[in-house]
């Protein structure tokens, strides 16, 4: 098992490998675009100073894989600007949108579903009377997410999240935010939402690092969104240790493994105040956590209402 966590003492024969480390490091990030050597060692040296292993850190900086990854930050910023333009303020689950995922009631999708229920139903009745959560609603929730688990994003979620908590300074991804939504008029906001999307990074960041290391896991092996959520249920990293379960009993959760993701999924709306007899309107405030999009909300229910549909028309057959 992999420990990021710094030990007590480091040898002292570790200092010429760290030098080593060090060149290499510095070798591979001249070929980076908008990037240095003394920015990538300010975030080790800040994960170094609370508690984390710098040796390991130099080694995994090192690697070949990391990469820097301004669109993240870019496409975050865009979108924020995007919503603060259409709406003038953030969506608030109190007043949903009508809008659905059309894409997502179609024949086929749907009747996927119905088949992912059907073949795991034990299971989802198990995390029902467990978490109080319907079947329906969790089968939603990773049809939406993954595609039932197909699909668990094509970024190196590590990348993302460090190249998120670089950009402290909105100077750095100017050139990767359209000029259109970045103007004098939305530049303070902007710079403001970018040190504080930064700081979220960091912290997200640390709990990957935390997570990969319990996990025994390599950081540069989980694949996650764009914006870091990994796994079949697309958690961000800090909600693991929160939410996260080890439903299969093997010593540590996977949010990569299916009986893991779905108790997860249950736990983590459970924990945000979902109950049996809930209101609609409470229902979408629950929902609302796992995705704070009206839409996302308004699709979750539309799919649970669907695969509901069905399950009665099949009892009454039955």
């Amino acid at each position: 098992m992999v420990s990021w966590r710094r030990p007590g003492n480091i040898h002292p024969g570790n200092w010429c490998r760290r030098f080593f480390l060090v060149m290499a490091f510095s070798f591979i990030l001249g070929s980076l675009p908008a990037i240095s050597w003394a920015e990538w060692s300010s975030l080790i040296s800040r994960l170094s100073a609370e508690g984390f292993n710098e040796p390991a850190l130099q080694e995994l900086f090192s690697r070949p894989q990391i990469q820097f990854e301004p669109g993240a930050m870019g496409g975050k910023l865009e979108s924020l600007l995007r919503n603060r333009a259409t709406s003038g303020e953030a969506s608030s689950p109190s007043s949903p949108k009508n809008g659905v995922m059309r894409s997502l009631l179609k024949n086929p999708l749907l009747a996927k579903a119905r088949s992912f229920l059907n073949e795991n139903r034990s299971t989802l009745e198990t995390i029902h009377a467990l978490y109080g959560v319907p079947k329906e609603i969790v089968v939603s929730i990773l049809l939406i997410e993954t595609r039932l688990g197909e699909y668990v994003g094509e970024k190196i979620a590590f990348n993302r999240l460090a190249s998120m908590a670089l950009c402290t300074d909105l100077e750095k991804i100017r050139p990767y935010v359209s000029r259109k939504l970045l103007t004098a008029r939305t530049e303070d906001y902007a710079r403001e939402r970018c040190q504080e999307k930064a700081e979220w990074a960091y912290q997200e960041l640390k709990a990957l690092l935390e997570y990969s290391g319990k996990s025994g896991l390599d950081p540069l092996s989980i694949p996650g969104s764009p914006y870091g959520a990994i796994g079949l249920c697309q958690f961000m990293p800090s909600n693991i240790s929160l939410f996260g379960v080890d439903a299969d009993l093997d010593g540590r959760i996977d949010l990569f493994s299916k009986d893991d993701a779905l108790h997860s999924i249950a736990n983590y709306l459970r924990g945000h105040g979902w109950s049996t007899e809930l209101s609609r309107r409470a229902q979408q405030k629950v929902i609302y956590a796992y995705n704070h999009c009206p839409v996302y909300v308004n699709t979750v229910l539309a799919v649970a209402d669907r695969l509901k549909e069905k399950t009665r028309s099949q009892q009454k057959l039955g």
